[in-house]
């Protein structure tokens, strides 16, 4: 056995705890994942690294090691108390007691950044598998002074983020995740690597996030909403989407703006890259200006 499990069961037996299913709480044992996060994520003395959800401290304890400062953001108020016996005497830690979708990121960072010595501020956890999608849009479309987030996550919702928009697993979020960050792998974790063992398979990977977008679009916003719209009837040609969700005034304007930009009358969303989009867009915004 692990000395990470060991170690793992003797909190839990220390502090009565149990991992709480409705927080999607699954405490990692692998010390093998755990190096592999710390390494693909790149922390160093001089990185703010906030870490989201971090239970029982099992990262936490190697990224005090590692970083300049660590905050964690945790909502479960059983672990704030664990956390704070583990590494209270480290100078470098800090806890706040708050739902990460609800903590104002962007003021948190301004205020690290002028009263510390720290250069880069990046992500790094273990999220909770039934809220990803909107942490992981949250930090990206507040467009914060991050350098990188590195996450664990579901392996399908992984797959899905770090694809290339219009290839293969492409959803609507993928378009976001390319245009704020350039994705990639970093390993796929077992169910055996944690306890209680997920039912599904895990993924870690690290979305270094962009300087400059990778396409120019006249509004961004509004293409997140064709996008979405577009998505949101997937099984059917977006010229019926847009139609359907009043993007399009009437399947005839729809069918003319396509042609306008070089596409298929029968195309469907998961077909279009970013550019397509982009370019759609545009078309779009002109017609009904």
């Amino acid at each position: 056995m692990s000395s990470i499990f060991e170690e793992t069961k003797f909190i839990m037996k220390k502090y009565n705890i149990k991992a709480n299913k409705n927080l999607g709480q699954n405490f990692l044992i692998d010390e093998n994942v755990i190096n592999s996060i710390i390494d693909g994520s790149d922390v160093n003395e001089n990185d703010l690294i906030i870490e989201i959800g971090p239970g029982l401290g099992t990262l936490t304890k190697r990224l005090l090691e590692r970083a300049g400062k660590v905050i964690c953001i945790e909502l479960d108020k059983n672990m704030i108390n664990i956390l704070n016996d583990r590494f209270s005497l480290y100078e470098n830690f800090k806890i706040l007691n708050q739902d990460i979708l609800k903590t104002n990121l962007k003021s948190l960072i301004q205020q690290e950044k002028e009263v510390g010595k720290i250069k880069y501020v990046k992500i790094v956890a273990n999220l909770p598998y039934y809220i990803t999608t909107p942490i992981i849009m949250k930090l990206l479309e507040e467009q914060l002074e991050l350098e990188s987030i590195t996450v664990m996550i579901q392996k399908e919702v992984a797959d899905r983020l770090i694809a290339i928009p219009g290839e293969k697993n492409t959803g609507a979020i993928t378009y976001t995740v390319y245009y704020y960050a350039e994705s990639k792998k970093i390993l796929e974790v077992p169910n055996t690597a944690f306890i209680p063992e997920p039912e599904v398979t895990s993924e870690v990977i690290r979305l270094d996030i962009r300087k400059v977008p990778p396409i120019d679009v006249s509004n961004r916003d509004f293409m997140f909403k064709i996008i979405k719209n577009a998505f949101m009837q997937r099984r059917k040609t977006i010229v019926n989407a847009l139609t359907n969700t009043k993007i399009f005034k009437d399947k005839n304007q729809g069918i003319n703006i396509l042609k306008d930009v070089n596409l298929k009358e029968n195309v469907r969303a998961e077909e279009l890259s970013i550019e397509e989009f982009a370019k759609l867009t545009d078309k779009i915004i002109n017609v009904i200006n």
